[in-house]
């Protein structure tokens, strides 16, 4: 059962479907419905246009406007279409298929050589490309900054920072110093310090959260501490505390995602402002309150120690000081 192709203007004889190209990488395609196809649904016919994908993504155009019959956009795949309707279907790159593409912006280089890159990474940019974020994150402008970054994992991010936290990370910009930086991160060699705020008064000065990690079974889209799961551990210092907050300095000795906002909301002291994990909105902060302020590692090709201190942004310092009396 084929498709007669045409183009905009006028029928075409020939009983397959015309291809077109179009801006941005995206392919148009033309054809006419046959006297056989009356009746059909749309996206059945899609399918005869554009056998190479599902008819699950092709009604995911249909949802994007990208399928038109007779030069109106069709809303639904159960259309059913008459003999003789003209078909263009554009076919357009998905935002997943974008996601691992060079996107140029600014970088806040700490320090760079041809093995390593240290920057300041502000709150609100994405790392690496997910669900819902599949352009405009570090990892896109990691691949504009220097070729190399195509040939590597994950463009040479071996460790993450959350959308909403800002600070000091660093990125391997040569498999060797890929290689080495996630052996030391395994062998817990690389210092991370983070300065937090949460809720409520920490009742010691100190306090060491040994509690193991995993994917909250109730709600997946966060973590939760979970017998059984993977080890993690936390050391926080109470600063200084005031207004019903507390300042805090945290050392990670695990590497684990959300690690410290699971561990303070497992022991009653969420961050403030990380709605995720029972923070609510206060000090004029309106993101999780956690900056990483401090990263000290050997170099991973010379094993010079280097050490990076990264100044918090002007929210979280201003927060900072209503408890503490300092910038940060």
């Amino acid at each position: 059962m084929a498709l007669h192709a045409g183009t905009a203007d006028a029928e075409a004889d020939a009983d397959e479907t015309i291809a077109e190209p179009a801006d941005q990488g995206a392919e148009i395609r033309l054809a006419r419905v046959t006297s056989a196809q009356h009746g059909e649904r749309l996206d059945k016919l899609l399918v005869l246009m554009a056998p190479e994908f599902s008819r699950s993504h092709l009604q995911t155009l249909i949802e994007r406007g990208l399928v038109q019959v007779d030069g109106q956009v069709a809303a639904t795949a159960s259309r059913r279409l008459r003999a003789a309707q003209q078909l263009r279907l554009e076919l357009a790159p998905t935002e997943e298929s974008l996601a691992f593409r060079p996107q140029p912006m600014a970088l806040d280089i700490l320090f760079e050589d041809e093995h390593l890159l240290v920057l300041h990474k502000p709150a609100g940019l994405v790392v690496h490309p997910a669900a819902g974020n599949w352009s405009g994150t570090l990892l896109n402008g990691l691949l504009a900054h220097h070729t190399a970054a195509a040939t590597l994992p994950r463009a040479g991010i071996v460790h993450r920072l959350d959308k909403d936290t800002s600070g000091v990370m660093m990125v391997g910009k040569s498999l060797p110093a890929v290689t080495a930086l996630t052996r030391d991160i395994a062998a817990r060699e690389v210092h991370r310090r983070y300065l937090a705020l949460a809720h409520g008064v920490l009742a010691s000065a100190t306090l060491r959260i040994d509690a193991p990690i995993g994917r909250d079974p109730a709600v997946r889209v966060r973590m939760a501490v979970v017998a059984g799961a993977r080890e993690s551990r936390t050391d926080v210092e109470r600063v200084a505390a005031a207004e019903g907050c507390s300042a805090l300095r945290c050392t990670l000795h695990t590497g684990r995602t959300h690690q410290i906002r699971v561990h303070l909301s497992s022991v009653g002291h969420p961050l403030v402002a990380d709605i995720l994990y029972g923070g609510r909105p206060a000090l004029g902060m309106s993101r999780q309150a956690l900056h990483a302020v401090l990263l000290r590692l050997a170099h991973p090709i010379t094993r010079e120690e280097l050490s990076f201190e990264c100044p918090a942004p002007a929210d979280f310092s201003a927060a900072w000081w209503q408890i503490a009396g300092q910038r940060v």
